[in-house]
């Protein structure tokens, strides 16, 4: 069974959708123990990551985040999922983010012709040992939707990158977590190829 983490952010339903077209066993859960005793879990988000880092606390599921990392269940962040598994962000100075990966997330600048939030569909450039990757064809498309970008402290990490404006970490894998920036969910048949990549791991 797959954990879709419930803490009251935008996108569950949609990832729900997806891994069900999949023929995957899947529930939107906040109870420790369904996440703990899950196959694989994925926390997805969309809004804005002070709330979402306040809602994680609420519903004590930090620790449980942590314990699904530490544990070594496969583990996939989603869009601001992916933000959340930092240290911190520049949209909330002083909160702290779940800190399962080192770097951080910063905005991105503003420059003559591009459009603020960045949202749309964009190639990435991707590591060829990714496993969240295998079988994608380089220069893929998928779609982007976000006003933060991941600037990742270890090179290694980095599974895809995508330009705009900046050099933009699009998805990181290390060990049993990843995570993408970009939304598979609504990427089309690329998008389902990587769910399904992370569905048999």
């Amino acid at each position: 069974m797959i954990a879709i983490i419930d803490y009251d952010a935008g996108n569950l339903k949609s990832v729900e959708k997806a891994l069900l077209y999949l023929g995957e066993e899947c529930e939107v859960t906040r109870d420790t123990d369904k996440i703990l005793s899950a196959d694989k879990v994925i926390l997805p988000g969309v809004g804005a990551f002070g709330d979402a880092m306040g809602k994680l606390h609420k519903y004590g599921l930090v620790d449980v985040i942590k314990k699904v990392a530490a544990k070594g269940t496969p583990f996939l962040g989603i869009c601001l999922g992916l933000q959340l598994m930092f240290e911190s962000s520049d949209e909330a100075p002083g909160v702290e983010g779940l800190g399962l990966l080192e770097g951080k997330i910063v905005s991105i600048p503003a420059k003559e012709g591009y459009k603020i939030p960045h949202m749309g569909w964009n190639s990435i450039d991707i590591n060829p040992e990714s496993r969240l990757f295998k079988g994608i064809p380089q220069q893929s498309y998928v779609y982007f939707v976000h006003s933060y970008y991941l600037k990742a402290a270890h090179e290694e990490d980095v599974a895809a990158t995508t330009e705009y404006v900046a050099h933009i970490h699009a998805a990181v894998e290390h060990g049993n977590i990843m995570a993408c920036q970009f939304h598979p969910e609504k990427s089309g048949d690329i998008g389902l190829q990587i769910l399904k990549n992370f569905c048999e791991m």
